[in-house]
């Protein structure tokens, strides 16, 4: 880490210490977070057996324009590339694994594409989340294909419990003249819950290419998204609920195509997701969930005329099954139809993986903690796929727990992989193999009433990675099951609330390693910090966060290299009536020039000034 790298983050923390100095260590008032992707059954946070992160409202409020990438890129483990802004094509890597190792649903339902193995993030808008559960670590023992790295569950914004109607709205203004705005309301009486959402931005961006780009146009990248969410359910009986849930999600965001184009052309991308959920106590130790799902994504690309979508239906039954106190066994049947539209006419459109799965969750004297679980995937054309994971937590006493864990995952190639047709000395391999992993992982965790410790160490193997251009001696090409990597790594993270001022860090070091060559691979890096501070001045809440990340390379030689970089964001929020709030974000406070991808800028100094109301 250079001088200038540190030197935002000392001023940062200097200018916390008069505070930290003189205050006084306060107990934290904490509710008890209820989360289900870790299991996929409710549990508090606390008795999570691996290493689980929630983004909770909170925290999204004070994103300001941040997107949901950028969102989750704060947090420990999880880095993100993006081709020039919001609105353009992103990536997510969890614990250094690939964008398509992370297995990535909204309210469960799967929504990484069936074509290209990516997720629409950029159609995702913050204002529609309640919450977000990070699952690090091989999940497909619970949730199948893709879940190499980790789980995403994107939780939106619902009603529940019984509660009178409550109505909230924003409205805010930026720089690139930025505009975003959002309201909902939601509500629960008489076995009734109910909400509605809807949001609506627009930005002229920021020149999304720079010369280095074969695309490059000095011209500006904006964007126009809206998107709208809702739920309805009703209790007919105690411990009886039928509950419906929807989210459509759109943005047209413009990209760069050559200086010939006096302004860039537009992708349109529509991300959808419909459920419908049966939650049945049929008895005290019985419990049986019924879900029905659908998700569907169209992206168009109007400058090389090129539209594809994907349709996936899936259908679950749960059954939950307490034996003994403290101690649950799921049981799950699961039917996943991926079906395909594309352009250019593929030799194959459809999959269907038929699913059954095991799973354990025990408590054993307060002081031990079991999760085990199998998993079989029968995917046409594959066959079965069998995976596994097993966990152990130990309270050593009441503030610190060790535990280890182990767990396997895969990833089914995509239609794009298997199936594209021949086309400028290109064409899918149907011969291809799905992509396997192993993952072990250990950790110590110390918690009390005003702090937090964590040390976790991970290794996973990853083998038939796919090679997507893999040429022969012709230049004629295709994908190929050539690839292997080991990533292993240590997060250290870290919380302290002094009085009125909060601290929270942490660290990354990971050794990303491509198996064949030896080298880094591409876009990650070896070292990445967070570190943020809150303060309260009476009714002001002011922060400050910082985050830096070591050198990265472009390309698998490691020729290309991306420089490190360190970004200052700044926050505050102010109550002016009791229910009205101004809320204020300063990203990239130093202007920091950096990069991602080569070729593709990012964001500079940008202000946000919202405003947040309340009933």
């Amino acid at each position: 880490m250079t001088l200038l790298s540190i030197r935002p983050l000392m001023v940062a923390l200097a200018g916390a210490l008069p505070f930290i100095a003189t205050a006084q260590t306060a107990p934290i008032a904490k509710l008890d977070q209820i989360v289900v992707t870790p299991s996929r059954m409710a549990q508090p946070l606390k008795n999570v057996v691996g290493d689980v992160t929630v983004i909770n409202q909170e925290t999204l409020q004070k994103a300001g324009q941040s997107s949901v990438a950028e969102i989750l890129q704060r947090q420990p483990g999880i880095e993100i590339y993006s081709n020039g802004g919001p609105q353009t094509t992103t990536g997510v890597y969890l614990r250094g694994t690939n964008p398509q190792h992370t297995r990535v649903m909204i309210d469960g339902m799967r929504i990484n594409s069936s074509t290209s193995g990516s997720v629409n993030w950029q159609a995702i808008d913050p204002a529609l989340i309640e919450r977000i559960e990070i699952v690090r670590g091989a999940g497909s023992s619970l949730y199948g294909s893709d879940a190499i790295g980790g789980v995403v569950n994107i939780i939106t914004k619902k009603g529940g419990g019984e509660r009178a109607l409550s109505a909230w709205g924003n409205i805010g203004l930026g720089s690139q003249d930025t505009f975003k705005t959002s309201a909902g309301f939601s509500g629960a009486a008489q076995g009734w819950d109910y909400s509605l959402a809807s949001s609506y931005g627009s930005s002229d961006g920021f020149n999304a290419t720079n010369p280095l780009s074969g695309s490059y146009n000095p011209d500006k990248d904006g964007y126009t998204q809206h998107g709208l969410n809702g739920s309805l359910g009703y209790e007919w009986a105690q411990g009886q609920h039928l509950g419906l849930s929807a989210i459509n999600s759109y943005i047209d965001g413009q990209f760069d195509n050559g200086a010939s184009n006096l302004r860039g052309p537009s992708t349109q991308t529509r991300q959808q997701a419909y459920g419908l959920t049966s939650t049945n106590k049929l008895s005290e130790l019985w419990t049986s969930r019924l879900n029905a799902s659908l998700s569907k994504e169209t992206v168009e690309n109007r400058a090389f005329n090129a539209r594809y979508s994907t349709l996936q239906r899936q259908y679950s039954w749960q059954n939950d099954l307490t034996f003994a106190q403290g101690h649950t066994v799921s049981l799950l049947a699961e039917r996943l139809e991926e079906r395909m539209t594309h352009t250019t006419v593929h030799t194959d459109d459809k999959r269907n993986t038929n699913a059954f799965a095991l799973i354990y969750r025990g408590d054993l004297n307060e002081q031990h903690h079991l999760q085990a679980s199998v998993r079989n995937d029968n995917i046409s054309g594959y066959g079965n796929k069998v995976t596994g994971g097993l966990g152990y937590d130990l309270d050593i006493t009441q503030n610190w727990t060790v535990g280890v864990a182990a767990n396997t995952g895969f990833r089914a190639p995509t239609f794009a992989d298997l199936y594209s047709p021949y086309s400028w000395g290109f064409q899918g391999n149907p011969d291809l193999n799905p992509e396997k992993s192993r993952n072990v992982e250990g950790h110590i965790r110390y918690t009390d009433e005003t702090s937090e410790l964590g040390l976790v160490v991970y290794q996973n193997r990853i083998r038939d990675m796919i090679n997507p251009y893999a040429c022969d001696a012709s230049f004629e090409c295709t994908t190929t099951n050539t690839e292997k990597a080991r990533i292993t790594g240590l997060t250290l993270t870290a919380m302290k609330q002094l009085g009125d001022t909060t601290l929270t860090a942490s660290a990354d070091f990971a050794n990303p390693k491509d198996k064949n060559t030896d080298k880094q691979l591409i876009r990650r890096a070896k070292q990445n910090y967070k570190v943020a501070v809150e303060h309260q001045f009476g009714a002001l809440k002011t922060g400050a966060e910082y985050q830096f990340a070591s050198h990265r390379f472009e390309d698998a030689k490691n020729e290309q290299r991306l420089g490190s970089y360190g970004l200052l964001n700044l926050t505050a929020s102010y109550p002016l009536t009791s229910s009205l709030e101004a809320q204020l974000r300063w990203n990239n406070v130093l202007d920091k020039d950096y990069t991602l991808a080569r070729g593709y800028n990012n964001t500079g100094s940008s202000l946000f000034l919202n405003f947040a109301w309340r009933m």
